[in-house]
């Protein structure tokens, strides 16, 4: 696979394993007493993966359960690393992969900003710029000074877009949480990723809505069993994934 100056993401030959235990003895007694029972099963997620995102793509990642979809959006984002094989990114990347994820669950809303911006590489100043978009797109209003462990799924969801949207990456990777809170705040993600998309920025998502890949994607890579069965212009994907798995 060659590489060339539009390639953002690069997925060279990437395989990853996960040590499934399958009675693991959690105390010292029955460690004693269950000496053979830490018996763990290697799990091949990933078989291979080779794959290559443009500058400007947005790119679906579609599959049934357990596919490897969010284990490779995962790697993509250096959250965990690939047994053999490499992935380089070019460019600012933020994600969204985990509900809630880099929250603190004390802190309030506006604290969690500030602490989650960070991670992203924003220092205060460009915080503090920011902070009024942030929470005028969360639309959280005075809950925004209440502590996190407060909110529902859906004031988390908009609190961890906002702040995912407005620290000006080049690279955005986003799991299923868009699947979270009520249609309307749905329908602002939707639209403000289209806005992304139209400024160059590159897009990968996880998704079992065949119609927001359809709405919002030029491409789609169908993973199966820990493949690509198939990759290229999403009519066609999305066609053939419905048609094996209706």
């Amino acid at each position: 696979m060659q590489e060339n100056s539009e390639d953002t993401i690069i997925v060279k030959d990437v395989y990853k394993t996960f040590n499934v235990y399958m009675d693991k003895a959690n105390t010292i007694k029955e460690k004693l007493m269950f000496f053979n029972r830490n018996r763990k099963e290697k799990r091949e997620v990933l078989k291979g993966i080779n794959l290559r995102i443009k500058q400007g793509e947005t790119v679906a990642l579609i599959g049934v359960n357990g596919s490897g979809k969010s284990t490779l959006l995962k790697l993509m984002t250096k959250i965990i690393y690939p047994n053999k094989g490499k992935i380089t990114t070019n460019g600012k990347l933020t994600s969204l992969l985990e509900l809630g994820a880099g929250f603190h669950p004390d802190f309030s809303g506006r604290e969690n900003i500030y602490f989650n911006a960070s991670i992203f590489g924003l220092t205060k100043k460009e915080i503090d710029e920011k902070l009024d978009n942030i929470i005028e797109f969360s639309e959280l209003g005075s809950y925004i000074d209440n502590p996190v462990r407060t909110y529902s799924s859906g004031m988390y969801m908009r609190l961890a877009f906002s702040v995912a949207i407005n620290v000006n990456a080049d690279i955005l990777l986003i799991d299923e949480i868009l699947s979270v809170g009520d249609q309307h705040f749905q329908e602002k993600c939707f639209n403000k990723m289209k806005e992304l998309k139209e400024q160059g920025k590159t897009m990968v998502f996880v998704t079992h809505s065949m119609q927001s890949v359809k709405n919002l994607c030029d491409r789609a890579v169908w993973l199966y069993e820990g493949k690509i069965r198939m990759d290229g212009n999403t009519e066609e994907v999305v066609k053939e994934y419905l048609n094996v798995t209706a």
